[in-house]
């Protein structure tokens, strides 16, 4: 049996005729930039946000984008965010001209931590950046009191955490904006790249939206430099037919992850995400290999293994056992995934900024460390049972030192 890490294919079997019938309706009225889709799309994700106002847009990156210029934030102004993250987080601070500043992340939680969050805060500090992670919410109340004791804005990376939430409410709903990607393989994916922003102040909502039709509050007026960031129809409609499933679709994830749990807490070589609050989306459900444990089960002896290509290269810890053991789980059929490997302060794009190795010791420990199982909402107990049996299996010879 072959176990993908995430596959489209039930689900577009199940929603077939629906995607079919709402695309083909976009494509026989010809309005495919705007219009009632994206309108009736626009509503209803602010609706399930709990926020009065969602603007759809090109990307999960592009949102992050226009978020911090809607706030006004550029050159001279530092935004502090978290380097274990996919590299849009940080590109999208520098792309506005501001300075990311990176600060480490939980071991327990692999969310920034927001004691180091504070400890980092400078005059030139203008906003608060915090990733909800593979699906697991920050603690929104202390980063929303950070931000007020600071005078700070703050915009939600939820790229990876569609459908989570924070103390009964929901991600992008606390603070000033909210960044959503509708990437295929998130928690609500389109049928292609596209994105969303909400937030709840009316003027926010309107300088956003106008910024992405090149700064324009009407037809060939334009009030500022702004950039072509339009969620398309087609896109609408795909994101129409699939929203109302969402709640399904992130409760069944919660149960893959409870199970993986439940079936895997025994296995003293692999360390498993902890459940945290409720609320979770489980986007991913990332274990994590300790490095060099014991008696490799890679070859070699303790304490000589040659270090990955990316340990070499950009200083890190050495991550052969995790390597090893994803070798061993995809010969036997299962896929996995590394989240992330490199640590975006890591990256050769942000050598100017100076972080050198050991700089964010949690982080860089963890790109050596995680792996993702398949986790998607139509992954069959049959499917997940192999995993689990597979890794299981695969893991026996690793001891813990």
């Amino acid at each position: 049996m072959q176990v993908p890490p995430f596959s489209l294919s039930e689900q577009i079997q199940e929603l077939g005729a629906a995607l079919d019938q709402a695309v083909l309706e976009v494509l026989r009225s010809g309005q495919y930039i705007g219009g009632a889709t994206i309108a009736s799309f626009e509503q209803d994700f602010a609706a399930a946000c709990g926020v009065p106002h969602a603007i759809g847009c090109n990307s999960g990156t592009d949102a992050l984008i226009l978020a911090l210029r809607g706030l006004g934030i550029g050159a001279g102004d530092e935004v502090i965010t978290a380097s274990f993250s996919f590299f849009a987080t940080a590109e999208a601070i520098s792309a506005v001209g501001a300075t990311p500043v990176f600060v480490d992340v939980e071991e327990s939680s692999y969310l920034i931590d927001l004691e180091q969050l504070e400890a980092a805060i400078t005059p030139a500090t203008r906003a608060l950046l915090p990733v909800h992670l593979f699906g697991r919410p920050v603690d929104m109340e202390r980063v929303c009191a950070i931000a007020a004791r600071h005078g700070l804005k703050v915009v939600e990376d939820c790229a990876q955490a569609t459908g989570a939430s924070w103390a009964g409410r929901s991600v992008g709903s606390w603070g000033d904006v909210g960044c959503f990607s509708f990437f295929p393989t998130k928690n609500l994916g389109a049928g292609g790249d596209g994105g969303a922003l909400t937030c709840r102040d009316g003027a926010l909502a309107q300088a956003i939206r106008e910024l992405a039709v090149h700064g324009m509050p009407r037809r060939y007026l334009h009030t500022a430099l702004g950039y072509n960031s339009r969620l398309d129809a087609m896109q609408a409609a795909v994101l129409n037919v699939k929203l109302p499933h969402l709640p399904r679709w992130v409760e069944r994830r919660g149960a893959i992850a409870r199970r993986y749990s439940e079936q895997l807490g025994a296995l003293a070589a692999v360390a498993l995400p902890p459940a945290g609050p409720p609320g979770h989306s489980w986007n991913q459900f990332v274990i994590r290999v300790p490095q060099c444990p014991g008696a490799k089960a890679c070859g070699a002896t303790p304490g000589t293994c040659l270090p990955s290509s990316d340990s070499a290269v950009f200083g890190l810890p050495e991550a052969c056992c995790r390597d090893w053991l994803k070798q061993q789980l995809q010969e036997a059929g299962v896929s996995t995934i590394i989240y992330y490997p490199i640590p975006i302060h890591r990256q050769p794009a942000y050598a100017d900024l100076g972080y050198g190795p050991g700089s964010l010791p949690v982080t860089e420990r963890l790109c050596a460390e995680v792996l993702s199982l398949p986790i998607f909402p139509e992954l069959s107990e049959a499917q997940q049972q192999r995993v689990i049996e597979v890794l299981a299996r695969v893991v026996q010879p690793l001891i813990v030192a």
